[in-house]
């Protein structure tokens, strides 16, 4: 049941598209989408009051509308063109462009970089491009979070999933891997929406702040 004002306020909103990566999601699994939002909601309430941050395979931006809200400018960036056309979910198109970070580093620099469910699909031998050119891509104090499922919650995962997961990290691996681009890397661990510091081989899924990047331009 609605009172008079929510019905209002109903009639009143513009009805949203979620996006062709989101309406899949939703499609498929929709409580998997409570487990997305709430890593975007950690590095929402992370990066809070930074001037700008940039997302690195933002999709079709429908986690990017979390962010937002916290800091001043936020651009996306995705190499599908696909999704970036079709990214009008949260009225965030403005701020989403095609762009491969493995190409060249964004021509702009930002307080803050942050990439979900994205390193587990780069080549390991392209490891090194995708962080570099993060790193020149942030301003000399900059911070970096990474999202990824972790190597050892692989068996759980669906088929369609360990297909496209060929970069897969552990807690230790994923803290080896950003020590090479950042002075300091703090580590998290979540298990659906839950985020805490237990246990590194019993996370679900990996959450990475690494601050002060190395020799950024």
């Amino acid at each position: 049941m609605s009172d008079e004002n929510t019905l209002r306020l109903m009639k009143a909103s513009k009805r949203r598209y979620l996006g062709p990566h989101t309406s899949s999601a939703f499609s498929l699994d929709p409580k998997h989408l409570v487990f997305t939002l709430s890593r975007y909601k950690f590095v929402a309430k992370m990066l809070s009051g930074r001037e700008s941050a940039l997302e690195v395979g933002c999709g079709d931006g429908f986690g990017a509308a979390i962010v937002a809200q916290e800091v001043q400018r936020l651009v996306g960036i995705d190499n599908e063109p696909y999704v970036i056309e079709n990214s009008e979910n949260v009225g965030l198109s403005e701020k989403i462009v095609v762009h491969d970070i493995l190409s060249s580093p964004y021509p702009e620099k930002f307080e803050a970089v942050y990439s979900l469910d994205v390193i587990e699909h780069i080549p390991l031998e392209e490891e090194h491009l995708f962080f570099s050119n993060i790193v020149s891509s942030t301003k000399e104090n900059g911070v970096l979070i990474i999202g990824t499922p972790n190597m050892s919650a692989s068996s759980y995962a669906s088929e369609v999933s360990r297909v496209g997961h060929i970069n897969l990290k552990s807690f230790s691996s994923l803290k080896e891997s950003l020590s090479r681009y950042y002075r300091n890397v703090f580590m998290f661990g979540m298990n659906d929406e839950v985020l805490h510091t237990g246990f590194g081989s019993m996370c679900h899924y990996l959450m990475a702040l690494a601050v002060q990047p190395i020799n950024c331009d």
